[in-house]
């Protein structure tokens, strides 16, 4: 019988985990289905692009998968009982109402990622905007296109996704009045260098900049900050975290407070070991045993150390030992600006950085390079498919042999 492995999310980490674990087994050994609500890809990191107006390349998934060996099916997850094997989905392609369906798997690979958080904070969930996924990205940029010059955008939130949309909205629209909240220092995580060619750019488009301002509150015209202070706001777009899919917390794993999967070295459930877990809804330790942060950087790796312990596994070969650490940060500051942070392996800031147009052209050639190898799963890679030589037990018989 063939061995049946389901992967729940098609982002960054789920996508290339499945191409990369079909180029690794016979197609007669596997059958490997990926599970996912939409029928393209999403460039998660491009979402500041698409909020701004810029149009993205449609990416099909039945394109990508063709003639892989991986089954795509459009259905949005439900739920997940891992002591069953089973996984609940409804149909999101199909005609007339959408219909529940249960797939048996061998081995789970949980990919779902993660939504945007609004911690809480009284008025975000009804009045702020996120950019998280497409649907909040493509519902700020109809915003965005009724407000007239001069009204106020208020981006909360001092990191990564904070910094590229507060520059990317003000480079796109320089008639509007842009401002950043952000609960520290504006880039105080940076280096020297990198911390004055962030406030460089930031002056340049005229962003104003609010430094130890906590969020307290949303309105719909404003928000306030923990001092009691307010800061007008036509547009309040929240990018201070993100909170995992909800549906893990709900089974038997063993996971975190915040419903992140525990996970050993080769992404494999600690508590179950036919489950694996990539990317955000993993909880990863990487150099200095600190856990690694929610970020594609992370994803990514993630993804191809879970393919390859799969195969391995299956196949009786050698384990992966690849560490996972970290090179540098991404921002891009608009079209024209980026900054490259180069870090320590447990990702802290060391002097070094590389700024202004060429920073924009690596960070570009980095988020290219990031869709190639999910619109390209099975290229890349020297042709090494095995058979399968261990098979795990199925649903309810004794656990088998694999390591």
């Amino acid at each position: 019988m063939q061995h049946r492995i389901v992967f729940l999310g098609a982002g960054y980490t789920g996508a290339v985990a499945a191409g990369r674990l079909a180029r690794r087994l016979h197609r007669e050994d596997v059958a490997i289905t990926l599970v996912n609500a939409e029928p393209d890809f999403v460039e998660r990191v491009r979402m500041h692009q698409l909020a701004t107006g810029q149009d993205l390349s449609s990416l099909p998934f039945s394109e990508m998968f063709a003639g892989t060996g991986v089954e795509l099916k459009l259905a949005k997850v439900t739920g997940v009982d891992v002591d069953r094997r089973t996984v609940a989905v409804v149909d999101a392609d199909g005609p007339g109402e959408p219909e529940t369906e249960e797939l048996e798997y061998d081995t789970l690979v949980y990919a779902l990622g993660s939504g945007w958080n609004d911690q809480g904070v009284p008025g975000a969930a009804e009045h702020a905007h996120q950019i998280a996924g497409r649907p909040g990205a493509l519902r700020l940029r109809e915003r965005l296109a009724r407000l007239d010059a001069g009204e106020s955008v208020v981006v909360v939130g001092g990191g990564l996704t904070g910094l590229e949309a507060a520059t990317e909205i003000a480079e796109a629209r320089p008639d509007l009045d842009v401002a950043l909240a952000a609960r520290g220092g504006l880039g105080d995580w940076l280096s020297p260098k990198g911390r004055r060619h962030l406030r460089k750019v930031f002056d340049k488009l005229g962003i104003t900049v609010h430094e130890h301002a906590a969020v307290t509150g949303v309105e719909a015209d404003r928000v306030t900050t923990a001092d009691g202070g307010t800061i007008p706001a036509a547009v309040t777009l929240w990018t201070t975290g993100f909170a995992v899919h909800p549906i893990a917390k709900a089974t038997t794993l063993d996971v975190t407070d915040t419903g992140q999967i525990v996970v050993d070295g080769t992404m494999r459930s600690v508590s179950h070991p036919d489950v694996y877990a990539i990317g955000d809804a993993a909880l990863a330790m990487g150099p200095g045993d600190k856990p690694l942060r929610m970020s594609c950087a992370s994803g990514t790796p993630m993804a191809w150390q879970a393919a390859d312990a799969i195969a391995a596994r299956l196949t009786g070969g050698k384990l992966p030992n690849a560490p996972l650490r970290y090179f540098n940060q991404c921002i891009s500051l608009g079209r024209r600006e980026g900054l490259i942070q180069y870090v320590t392996a447990d990702d802290r800031a060391v002097r070094a950085a590389l700024t202004g147009r060429l920073a924009a052209v690596y960070k570009e050639l980095v988020c290219k390079g990031a869709a190639w190898g999910v619109t390209n799963p099975t290229l890349g890679l020297p042709t090494r498919r095995r058979h399968v030589v261990r098979q795990p037990a199925r649903a309810g018989s004794p656990v088998g042999t694999a390591a």
